[in-house]
């Protein structure tokens, strides 16, 4: 007996196990504010020893907050000032903001944003993004970094606005183990838009590997040549 088909079939549902376990996390706000030089970022933390898992490789943000709160046009839903994992268990923003951060974020290669909708009046696309409108542009979003200017005037800078039920997910570059880890995100202008946020982790990577892409793709054919078989 050919075994092949089943071992396409397994391949294919653990790769799909693996990209559906997500965990919702809680999160507390955190006294005072932080950011650029208008200080305006509220900062969010999580105990990720809390959630449950191991270890995560994947962090995702979601706005809900269906056109309330905040700005309108190019900042329209949640405004991302930075997002950080660090062991320090700070209690106020700035505490936050000078926190050592774990490396494990590529915010090149290893980010997955989708914009949401703008709301009237539009702008020609989303603060923060590139000029596709589509992708992060990192020398203006530094999402690295707690130095959001709260303001949507002439010296607006420092993050990204995701539009109303847009998301952004972050693949790290290495699993981080929970023990003793918080997870710390910064929203600009403290419009509680954190609040109509779901924020998830996963043990798995949202993004394919390249290796993986192969495999998947495998998976696919076998499991078209199951159904042709039947």
């Amino acid at each position: 007996m050919n075994h092949t088909p089943k071992k396409f079939v397994a391949v294919a549902a653990l790769m799909l196990a693996s990209a559906a376990h997500a965990v919702p996390v809680s999160l507390t706000k955190l006294t005072g504010l932080t950011g650029g030089t208008l200080a305006g970022t509220a900062v969010y933390k999580a105990d990720l020893s809390a959630i449950g898992l191991a270890s995560i490789l994947s962090i995702g943000i979601r706005d809900n907050s269906s056109g309330l709160g905040g700005a309108v046009g190019q900042f329209s839903g949640f405004d991302l000032d930075a997002i950080k994992l660090s062991t320090t268990d700070c209690a106020d923003a700035a505490c936050a903001k000078g926190a050592a951060g774990l490396s494990l974020f590529d915010f090149v290669s290893h980010v997955l944003f989708t914009p949401g909708t703008q709301r009237v009046p539009v702008d020609a696309k989303l603060f923060g993004t590139d000029a596709s409108g589509s992708a992060v542009d990192n020398a203006v979003a530094t999402l690295d970094q707690f130095d959001g200017e709260s303001t949507t005037g002439p010296t607006v800078f420092g993050f990204l606005s995701l539009g109303d039920d847009g998301a952004i997910d972050f693949d790290l570059t290495a699993a981080a183990s929970t023990t003793g880890l918080f997870l710390y995100i910064g929203e600009v202008g403290d419009n509680g838009e954190v609040a109509a946020s779901d924020v998830i982790v996963r043990e798995g990577h949202v993004l394919p590997e390249p290796g993986g892409l192969a495999l998947f793709g495998l998976a696919a054919a076998g499991l078209a040549w199951v159904r042709r078989r039947r």
